[in-house]
């Protein structure tokens, strides 16, 4: 277990210096500087919620449920990866531009809070498909594909439940304390999001 939240810690700092590249660089080239993250963590093999979510086993061999231990296994990984993206987050603040970084982040936590939970968790699913899809590819040795997917989901607008924990945390304290009730529910919404969309392919399945 601990070498699994040591990766997960890993793979969640990969991704706050992916999503450190995107505020600073707010564009397209941002957004493919954004796939060294997922690049890193497939590379390494780390483990990224979105990037196990739709490979975690939901069966035993007999056939019965493990649904709650695959989900008690994803919560774990995704506790590490916060902490990872929290370690970077507090790094912005030495960056001689913090202040833009946090604008920036703010825009995209302001713009998350106006869709409000309902509709930022529908287009979760679209970013969860897409990270399932690209990590398959990448795992048939096709890892082109991750520099597509990745810009996809940001351009599209769907919400990565890891990269917005760390836009989140990049935010002005002042911002994030006085939305605190509304960040309980939306972020929960994220997560349940990118999970169904991580798994789309195999509920089409059944």
């Amino acid at each position: 277990m601990k070498q699994i939240f040591r990766s997960s810690i890993l793979s969640g700092i990969a991704v706050g210096i992916a999503g450190w590249g995107y505020l600073a660089k707010n564009d397209i080239v941002g957004a493919v500087l954004f796939s060294f993250g997922l690049l890193t963590v497939v590379n390494y093999k780390l483990k990224l919620y979105t990037g196990t979510a739709g490979f975690v086993e939901l069966r035993y061999e007999d056939g019965s449920s493990r649904w709650l231990k695959a989900i008690g296994e994803l919560l774990f990984i995704l506790a590490g990866n916060i902490v990872g993206c929290m370690f970077v987050a507090m790094f912005t603040r030495f960056s001689p531009i913090s202040a833009s970084l946090g604008a920036t982040a703010q825009g995209i936590l302001e713009s998350r809070l106006a869709i409000g939970p309902l509709y930022a968790g529908l287009l979760a699913i679209g970013c969860g498909f897409i990270m399932t899809t690209v990590v398959t590819f990448a795992r048939e040795g096709k890892p082109l594909a991750l520099l597509f997917g990745v810009p996809l989901f940001i351009n599209c607008g769907f919400p990565h439940c890891l990269a917005d924990a760390f836009y989140y945390m990049t935010v002005p304290l002042s911002y994030t304390g006085a939305h605190l009730a509304e960040l309980a529910v939306l972020y929960p919404s994220l997560v349940i999001g990118n999970f169904i969309g991580c798994n789309l392919y195999r509920f089409m399945k059944l």
